[in-house]
């Protein structure tokens, strides 16, 4: 950890230089500013591991459709999830019905005013209940995202890794000593914008920088070396083949359960190979193939190209492989379900298959 001459005088710098520079720089979003604990906790919670703008227009259509947490605690999972398609993370939009039910229903549609008792709801980790009690109660609650981990490491030279147990200790207690308990909401909003638009991670805007004169990091040129990740992430490749079996118009689909990726969103029928290059005779010896379509006629009418889509710990290729049967295919009614195909976008699906019924090149039109 860098060397703190004056701890006191340098946060105290810190506190008036971030309230300056939060008063004057004008970064419009529809939940800043907003008392609503439930406006609040809905943003956050849609805005987890989310950018900003990539978040807005889900936040402004569950706004929309869900004016209440009473509304929202009475839609229908496979609502809620269609509506969730694309942003990723699904186990947030399970945990977010989970505490909309639980604050309806418990405790009489108030959320709790406290940060223990927000901290309880599920989905709710430490940072989410310290954004939620300091903008709805502005209680004195330091929050500690991304951004004021970047922002307090480079401040203050703390090269100690972030994602370890000593890391988050040490980070937890600085932005405790930072905070402004006087005007938390306004000094919690201010560093997180501060990290999002003037301090980030590629380009730090340091010549414009209110806190450049005090900056460890900028002083000993270390700014792009921090803040420090003592873990690299090593991503798993897994290789997905969905069946798009059509027959008069309607195609199979299943609803992915266990705890694996995207559970409860739909999908094709799905053979996962050990690795690339799975031949057409490779699935056919498969026992989901020969399952649905060992008995039955049929014409493999198209192959998709591999569609990618990249997770925290996954690196996802799937192929579609688009098969015309002559007869009615034979399936489990709890396992597998018919769906029209021109119902197809009122399922949700994972955004690899979102893409790929997206493509416009390929035949299976939703039109």
């Amino acid at each position: 950890m860098g060397h703190i001459d004056d701890p006191a005088e340098k946060f105290a710098f810190f506190r008036s230089a971030l309230s300056e520079w939060g008063a004057a720089v004008d970064r419009p979003l529809p939940w800043k500013g907003v008392r609503d604990p439930y406006v609040i906790w809905l943003s956050e919670i849609l805005l987890q591991q989310t950018r900003a703008a990539q978040g807005l227009p889900y936040f402004l259509r569950f706004r929309e459709r869900f004016p209440t947490v009473a509304s929202l605690a009475a839609a229908p999972d496979d609502e809620v999830m269609k509506l969730w398609e694309g942003l990723g993370y699904y186990a947030r939009a399970k945990n977010l019905l989970k505490t909309a039910r639980i604050v309806a229903g418990e405790m009489s549609g108030q959320f709790p005013d406290t940060y223990e008792g927000l901290l309880a709801l599920p989905g709710v980790g430490a940072y989410t209940a310290a954004a939620i009690a300091s903008f709805a109660y502005d209680a004195p609650c330091a929050v500690l995202d991304g951004n004021v981990f970047r922002v307090l490491s480079r401040y203050l030279g703390i090269a100690e890794p972030v994602d370890t147990t000593e890391g988050k200790r040490i980070f937890a207690e600085m932005a405790r000593s930072a905070l402004d308990t006087a005007r938390p909401a306004a000094y919690n909003q201010s560093i997180m914008d501060f990290g999002a638009v003037c301090c980030t991670p590629q380009t730090p805007q340091c010549a414009r920088c209110p806190l450049q004169s005090r900056c460890v990091a900028f002083r000993q040129g270390s700014v792009r070396s921090l803040p420090v990740k003592s873990k690299s992430i090593v991503k798993r490749e897994r290789y997905f083949h969905y069946l798009v079996i059509e027959h008069e118009g309607e195609v199979l689909l299943q609803k992915r359960v266990g705890k694996d990726i995207w559970e409860n969103l739909y999908e094709f029928p799905l053979i996962e190979w050990p690795g690339p290059g799975a031949t057409h005779k490779d699935l056919m010896a498969g026992e989901l193939w020969q399952k649905l379509l060992g008995q039955i006629p049929y014409k493999l009418s198209a192959v998709s190209p591999p569609f990618r889509q990249v997770l925290t710990h996954q690196h996802i290729h799937a192929v579609f492989w688009e098969i015309r049967a002559e007869k009615e295919i034979p399936y489990k009614a709890d396992v597998l379900l018919q769906a029209e195909r021109r119902s197809l976008n009122k399922f949700a699906f994972p955004k690899v298959i979102d893409s790929y019924l997206k493509n416009g090149q390929l035949h299976l039109n939703l039109l």
